[in-house]
């Protein structure tokens, strides 16, 4: 008896023994190398530790130091300092199930490469000053800082954070898709493909960024809640192209966002002290839609190339017969414009009740004439005014070929129809113009006056008149609508200078002195060859001594 206790004494030495021994070497750096070939060889995964550690302070867990982890043939999905792995009674009938994960001063890849699921699961997932990254086509992810928790933590083939958990997550820098941000702080929980974001917030482009959203799993966003304050935004793009960023996104429907007191600059356009509040609209594939939207927005400064708005403000409804336009009012070229009406989606017509002018300094573009000829956008067929009314505007061309100015510009207009089609023109109702002062390429003339009305077949110009020092210009002519515009005038000049035509391009005339003129003429406003090629005209110049000149063009 004496001889079997201690055999059964020895037997427990050694296998107190073994167990040391197992203890001690399974925190060598050999054992760390053997456990990480046997996984590589006999997985589909490339494991390296360097070491494998274990304290009495902290008995239920283990910590594996120099870690790197891939698939086989892929990019490296895991790199960290330190992996603590804490056990789990769950253990007992899942050996791979562990109470926590924790991944310490690396970088994790969430998104290596289709179909990798890591064969752990934990109760918690914590990352503990990571950097995450993720290239993907929807989520262009470089965040640095990371401190997260994701419960529980059940990773799936191409879901490396799993795809049913709760997070909360911190980065101290993140770029998402292009766009730089810092302080970074989100909670949220992931259901199937659902992404909910519960509460989300970060300082962007010097200002401040909260909201709650989410994702379906059709990509599609619901937006319940952005805000943005005090953003600085540059960006090398124009504004198309930042605008075009928008267009491409998924389908996002926004229940409520506020931009407050934002300044965005771009290439050859800005915005200052804007503040805009958006609710109720959806954005797809370029479009929007909305039952009951609003959208209303003021701003110091709008420029975009030449253009430049001063204090814009616009309050808009939206709904799915197009836009109401409630107020829309700035200061524009040193005077004041006002207006109110609507856009009509079926018919992509904007109609507006009343637009006023009032004490503009407005120098045209040097293209103006071609920028009336282009199409206008898909989105704008047509444009109408019930009422426009002018005060006191200068209007001035510089173009070298036949500068002008106007001054003290006043007129009134109804029902004006000025796009069709997509297309620029006077294409019905009825205007009337006057100026105190006008000079027409160095000639100078007062009191100018114009009358028309148009409908869908002509444009007839019943006054255009004018005082010159001893005299007086009166015209009538009419315009087609048909393509090209054929026109046809008929002028008058009394007591004025013979030589007044040839300033505006007819051929000299070989009389001088003050006389009488009288025009035919006839050609097309917008033909295809220039305007001058396509005119036909008949002059008769008669001086106060009685000769009298008659000339032909061509």
């Amino acid at each position: 008896m004496k001889f079997i206790g201690k055999l059964l004494l020895t037997l427990l030495l050694l296998a107190v023994l073994a167990v040391v021994l197992v203890y001690v070497l399974g925190q060598t750096r050999w054992a760390a190398g053997w456990m990480s070939r046997w996984i590589s060889n006999n997985s589909e995964y490339r494991l390296s530790v360097e070491k494998i550690t274990h304290s009495w302070s902290k008995p239920g867990q283990i910590m594996l130091e120099g870690v790197t982890l891939a698939q086989a043939n892929q990019p490296q999905a895991l790199a960290a300092k330190q992996v603590d792995l804490a056990f789990s009674l769950r253990q007992i009938t899942e050996p791979r199930y562990f109470g926590s994960v924790t991944l310490r001063d690396g970088t994790l890849n969430v998104k290596p490469q289709q179909g990798m699921s890591l064969p752990l699961q934990a109760d918690t997932l914590q990352l503990s000053n990571m950097a995450l990254q993720s290239n993907d086509a929807g989520w262009q992810l470089d965040a640095q800082k990371v401190n997260a928790g994701v419960t529980p933590w059940q990773p799936s083939a191409g879901h490396l954070l799993g795809e049913n958990n709760q997070f909360q997550f911190s980065a101290g820098l993140m770029v998402l898709n292009g766009i730089p941000a810092s302080q970074v702080l989100v909670q949220g929980e992931i259901k199937q493909d659902q992404l909910i974001l519960s509460d989300f917030g970060a300082d962007l482009a010097q200002g401040d960024l909260t909201g709650v959203a989410s994702r379906a799993a059709d990509g599609s966003w619901l937006v319940e809640r952005l805000r943005l304050s005090k953003v600085r935004l540059q960006t090398p793009l124009t504004l198309e192209q930042f605008w075009g960023h928008f267009t491409a996104l998924p389908s996002i429907t926004v229940k409520r966002f506020d931009l407050i007191d934002a300044r965005l600059e771009g290439k050859d356009w800005a915005i200052n002290d804007l503040d805009l509040s958006l609710q109720s609209v959806t954005f797809q594939q370029g479009d929007w839609s909305s039952q009951d939207g609003t959208l209303s927005f003021n701003a110091g400064h709008i420029i975009h190339g030449n253009f430049h708005l001063i204090d814009p403000i616009i309050s808009m409804q939206l709904s799915p017969a197009g836009i109401t336009i409630q107020q829309f009012t700035t200061r524009w070229e040193g005077g004041l414009l006002r207006t109110s009406g609507n856009w009509l989606r079926a018919n992509k017509r904007l109609q507006l009740d009343e637009v006023a002018m009032a004490a503009l300094e407005y120098t045209l573009p040097i293209n103006w004439r071609a920028l009336w000829l282009q199409p206008l956008p898909s989105w704008l067929a047509q444009v109408y005014i019930g009422k426009l009314t002018t005060n006191r505007n200068l209007i001035i061309d510089i173009n070298p070929d036949f500068p002008f100015q106007i001054t003290a510009l006043d007129g009134y207009g109804s029902n004006l129809l000025l796009a069709n089609d997509h297309q620029w023109g006077i294409w019905s109702g009825s205007l009337k113009l006057n100026g105190s002062d006008a000079t027409f390429n160095k000639v100078d003339v007062r009191r100018p006056s114009l009358a028309l009305d148009a409908d869908a077949q002509q444009i007839n110009v019943t006054e255009l008149s004018a005082f010159m020092p001893d005299g007086l210009l009166d015209a009538k002519a009419n315009v087609s609508q048909q393509p090209g515009k054929p026109f046809t005038l008929s002028f008058d000049g009394r007591s004025v200078p013979l030589n007044t035509l040839q300033h505006w391009g007819w051929q000299p005339v070989p009389l001088e002195g003050e006389g009488n003129l009288q025009l035919q003429l006839k050609g097309m406003l917008n033909g295809d060859g220039s305007f001058k090629s396509s005119l036909q005209g008949h002059l008769q110049a008669t001086s106060k001594e009685g000769q009298t000149l008659e000339q032909q063009l061509p």
